[in-house]
């Protein structure tokens, strides 16, 4: 018998008893489908790391000064805080650093006709644009002249277009930002959530020297103090020596020798890639959990294969009666069992592709299947099959025709 038509019996013998050949199945496609998942989910959860990675603008530090500012006044800590010019020394003393951008940090009310939002108010210059990978969606960045004179002018996220000024344009409009007139130049580009949730698209941007001293009135020993510098650096394998880099030049320049700085440096890339091995740590124990489900689902093929041997001794004896040989038995009962798994990955397959569909469009996870996934996982339920289905198949190859004709 050649291989299409012990196929073709196999078919109808997995048709005759359909529904114990739908159960037999179960354990591979809640098997195969929960791999998928998992896995799908484990590459989505990759790609949105790499999409915050690249919403930081790619190998990112923040160095934080540890003074704290409140009021009109520095509070807290000793020595120097950060400054413009630490900024400056860092991108042009440490050559793997390709921009640093200095920062300060407000809040407040941004008030629109009878509408009233609090961003956040971030005082920069233009080089934040490069350093955070921001761009416009409209309107233009800030003149040098509107930096040196502390220019009343901003630029603004999705988020506080959308709530205060909707569909209408808002550049041109003047808002009054802490009883400060302030006119809208520009628009950023949306980047959605962070690692953390917070949504990156509730902020203002003005020039650094108009938050400092118009929206956050604070007076500084300092005149050019910052509160953080964002630094990025050319290439990912630089990060370890940037950083070391970064921590002796600010000592330096803060002539401070103690374990515990004025200034505290954080490697954004490093804990969105920590957050994301967690993430992949946890769904390989998922997928190794379903994984169990393959194991249990052939164990039952291999239970089922047994009992149809036995119901089909018979049928068996007559097959070897009229020239079937062992090897087409063989044969026969494996085709039979890599069928009932191949069309149990397929199922599989199907309600993974359902189910990542409802996860992304009712749960808002990223879940992307990809294609090496969807043949790994059917070629391996089929390898199941041939793995527990051998051994029945090898028992009904064996039998004395006599034997089998004889049995009730």
């Amino acid at each position: 018998m050649n291989s299409l038509m012990l196929l073709n019996v196999a078919w109808v013998a997995l048709r005759v008893n359909l529904l114990r050949s739908i159960l037999t199945m179960l354990g591979i496609i809640i098997g195969v489908a929960a791999v998928i998942i998992m896995l799908a989910l484990g590459s989505g959860a990759r790609y949105e790391v790499d999409q915050q990675i690249k919403n930081l603008g790619g190998n990112v530090f923040i160095v934080f000064s540890r003074m704290r500012f409140m009021g009109g006044a520095q509070q807290g800590g000793t020595g120097q805080s950060l400054t413009e010019m630490d900024a400056l020394a860092i991108e042009n003393q440490i050559p793997q650093v390709t921009v640093a951008a200095p920062m300060v940090q407000s809040s407040g009310q941004v008030i629109y006709g009878n509408l009233n939002w609090a961003p956040s108010i971030l005082g920069v210059d233009n080089k934040i644009y490069q350093a955070q990978s921001w761009s416009l969606a409209e309107g233009r960045t800030f003149t040098e002249t509107e930096l040196s004179s502390a220019g009343r002018v901003a630029v603004i996220g999705q988020t506080v277009k959308r709530e205060l000024f909707g569909a209408s344009d808002p550049l041109g409009q003047t808002v009054r930002i802490n009883k400060v007139p302030v006119t809208i130049i520009g628009v950023l580009n949306g980047k959605g959530q962070n690692t953390q949730g917070n949504d990156q698209d509730d902020i203002v941007f003005m020039p650094i020297d108009t938050v400092r001293k118009r929206i956050s009135g604070i007076t500084l020993s300092s005149p050019k103090a910052v509160r953080s510098i964002v630094v990025q650096v050319a290439s990912d394998r630089d990060m370890p020596l940037v950083e070391q880099e970064l921590d002796a030049l600010l000592r330096q320049r803060l002539r401070t020798t103690a374990n515990d700085p004025p200034f505290r440096i954080r490697n954004l890339s490093e804990m969105v890639e920590t957050r994301a091995q967690t993430m992949q740590i946890f769904n390989g124990l998922l997928a190794a959990v379903a994984s169990v489900s393959l194991l249990v689902g052939g164990i039952g093929i291999m239970n089922i294969m047994l009992v149809s041997v036995t119901e089909r001794t018979r049928e068996i004896g007559l097959r070897m009666a009229v020239g079937a040989r062992p090897a087409d038995i063989l044969r026969q009962f494996l085709i039979e069992a890599v069928l009932l798994c191949a069309l149990g990955g397929a199922l599989g397959l199907t309600l993974a592709l359902g189910t990542t569909w409802a996860v992304e469009h009712f749960l808002g996870y990223t879940a992307i299947i990809e294609p090496q996934v969807v043949l790994m996982s059917i070629g391996f339920s089929a390898l199941i099959g041939v793995f527990f289905g051998y051994y029945p198949a090898r028992k009904a190859s064996r039998l004395q025709p006599i034997e089998a004709l004889r049995y009730e």
